[in-house]
């Protein structure tokens, strides 16, 4: 029961997204990645984990562009099997698996990330994670071993009253959007 109302609650959020990343997505990304750079400047963070963004989630490659000027080590997720490993963030980028791009593969021994800025399609009640369905996100915080603070970031947020996740769905310690 709870899977089906998840599943209805992701199925709505993605279709505002995409309504909403038709109309002033510009103004929007720029308004949430001020606020995201507040964030990391205020909290002193120097190794963090972004995204390489699709079209209807917040556009951060300003934002790592700046971080990089900044010399703060900034992460992005390569797929490997059922979730992902870290790996530096670098040109080209390839399109890979259900339309993602990447960094290609790369052996990196890095610090332990401090912030993770992580792009959300809805969130529940107790602020936990409702992604694209695939468990990626949890499955790799779960392998972690530790926790750093995670950022939840969106174009416009889709948010329930009611808790629609499992024990293994990452929370977030903080909700930025426009």
């Amino acid at each position: 029961m709870k899977e089906s109302h998840k599943s209805d609650f992701r199925k709505s959020c993605i279709k505002r997204l995409e309504f909403s990343s038709r109309f002033s997505k510009f103004y929007k990304d720029k308004k949430t990645v001020k606020k995201l750079k507040r964030f990391i400047d205020i909290n002193k963070s120097k190794n963090v984990l972004l995204y390489i963004p699709m079209k209807m989630e917040v556009n951060v490659l300003p934002l790592i562009n700046d971080l990089r000027k900044k010399n703060i080590n900034v992460f992005v997720p390569f797929m490997i099997e059922d979730s992902f490993k870290l790996v530096k963030y670098r040109l080209p980028l390839e399109k890979k698996k259900f339309g993602i791009r990447e960094p290609k593969n790369s052996f990196c021994i890095h610090k332990k990330i401090d912030l993770a800025i992580v792009p959300v399609v809805g969130v529940d009640g107790v602020c936990k994670r409702i992604g694209f369905g695939r468990g990626m996100y949890d499955r790799f915080f779960y392998r972690l071993g530790y926790r750093p603070t995670v950022v939840f970031t969106q174009l416009t947020l889709c948010k329930v009253n009611e808790i629609l996740t499992d024990k293994y769905d990452i929370q977030a310690d903080y909700i930025i959007t426009n």
